[in-house]
This record gives structure tokens, sequence and C-alpha cells, in this order.
């Protein structure tokens, strides 16, 4: 395991990193130290032309992520203005760090929350077969605001809203992700790692040029209404979330919307 929870293998020949987060025990929640090793990463990634196409995901099979960990979370400062907000979670992806290398996500088990962050802003999905996704926040008294614009670019209105409001009471399964298009490419159950380091040395091989170029194209269509949105974001965060005592209510299930099951659907 890497001490700081994130574990990076860079493929001179092939010109494929592959970022693991690494903290299986705890399902790769992330702590305050990977945040910041992530931004350290795909920053650095900027300057490492052997680097060409990127990998992200997480170690032990039972979770990609599962978002922040709630110990670090604690750990944070808010300011006073209901209209910003300190989120440690917000520079965690490529794109906020002006990385426009390639980058696919490989999802097994879990991914909720937080791990919206990195999968709204990899170029796209693959998934193993019992992947899960889904938003906990409202269960929880949270506003699910810079998740749900992320998912929100890449998975149909209906969906994002319905796995938004439903929060930990539904997960969406792996084929019903690929079904609506969140995933590109359904694998066997382990089998997500493999095909996105495949599809990652083909994209690799091509020239850099004329991939970034078409990554950057990409992002131009959606970059001014996903910025715009991701401006009101802080003070729907601050506004509507419960208090942090109450949360924790709920969160450990003494609370209405705490302890119970759910459903894939």
């Amino acid at each position: 395991m890497s001490t700081s929870g994130v574990h990076v293998e860079r493929d001179k020949e092939t010109g494929v990193a592959v970022v693991t987060l690494d903290r299986p025990e705890k399902h790769n929640a992330i702590t305050l130290e990977m945040a910041g090793r992530l931004g350290e990463l795909w920053r650095g990634f900027r300057y490492e032309d052997e680097v060409r196409a990127i990998v992200v995901t997480g170690a032990g099979g039972r979770a990609f992520c599962t978002g922040i960990d709630r110990a670090d979370a604690g750990r944070v400062p808010q300011p006073s203005s209901p209209y910003t907000i300190d989120d440690p979670l917000i520079s965690i992806g490529p794109k906020a760090n002006d990385l426009w290398k390639p980058v696919i996500a490989a999802v097994e088990g879990m991914a909720c929350g937080g791990a919206f962050y990195l999968l709204g802003e990899a170029e796209f999905l693959i998934a193993g077969e019992g992947a899960e996704f889904f938003d906990p926040h409202v269960t929880y008294g949270m506003v699910s605001a810079f998740e749900t614009i992320h998912m929100a670019q890449r998975m149909p209105f209906g969906e994002v809203a319905r796995m938004a409001l439903m929060g930990g009471a539904e997960r969406i399964s792996a084929r019903r992700a690929y079904e609506t298009g969140l995933v590109s490419e359904l694998t066997a159950r382990g089998g997500a790692l493999a095909a996105a380091v495949r599809a990652a040395e083909v994209i690799a091989g091509a020239p850099t040029e004329a991939v970034q170029g078409t990554v950057r194209a990409l992002w131009t269509t959606k970059g001014p209404a996903r910025s715009q949105a991701l401006a009101q974001a802080p003070h729907l965060v601050t506004l509507g979330n419960l208090p942090a005592e109450r949360q924790a209510e709920l969160f450990t299930g003494r609370g209405r919307g705490g302890a119970g099951g759910f459903r894939v659907r």
C-alpha cells in the first residue's frame, strides 16, 4: 500500500500510467493527504511527456471510492459565509488541474458521493459487473451539489436526479449504468482495469497532439455550462446542509434515514 493512499505505476513502453486509490480497508475513501496527492499527480502529469494516457482505479475490488473519509471531513474549517465553502475534494480531478491528457476510470465495487469528482472528469468509464453507483448525501442531510453537477454531464437528467434524490436507498447497477451511457464498456467482475489499460494503450499509441486536441474539443462542449453550475454549488451546500452533529446522527443510524436496506436497479 502507498503511504499516501495513492499508488502510481508508469509504463514507459506503452505510455500509460495507472493511478490507484489505495485504501481498500476503508473502501478507498479519500483523506486530505490523498486529495493533495491527487492534485499534485494530475498537475505533474502535464510535464511527463512519456505519459500519454492515464487510468484511475481503486484497490481491492470492493470499491472504486466512497468519497471523502468522514474522519478527515471534520478537520476542514469552513468560512462563515453561506456563499462559499472549502471543499477538500474540489481539485482531485484531472480537469480541475488543467490536465488534458485522456483519463479512463476503471470501476469495481462501490462508487459513490465524492467519487463522482473523479468520475465526472474522466473521458469515459469502464466497469466490472459488480460495480454500483449511488449518492447518499440527502439521506444524511447533505446537499448533493458538486457530485450531481459532475454526473449530470454524463448521465440522463432523470437518472442522475433519481440517484441523488433516492440517496442511500437505491444503487445503480453496472448493467443499468451501461444501458444509460454512464459506463462505456461492461466487463466481467474484476475485468475493468485490464480493459481500461487496453483502451489507454490504444489511445496512447496515437499522435499526442491529436489526442489532447480532441480531449480539449470534447470538453468545450460542456465547459461553460459546467463552470456556471459548479459556481452555484458552494452556497447551495452551505445553505442546505444539516448541522454536522445532525449529519453524524443520521450517518450512524440514530436518526431518520440512517439504517435500512437498499435496492439495486
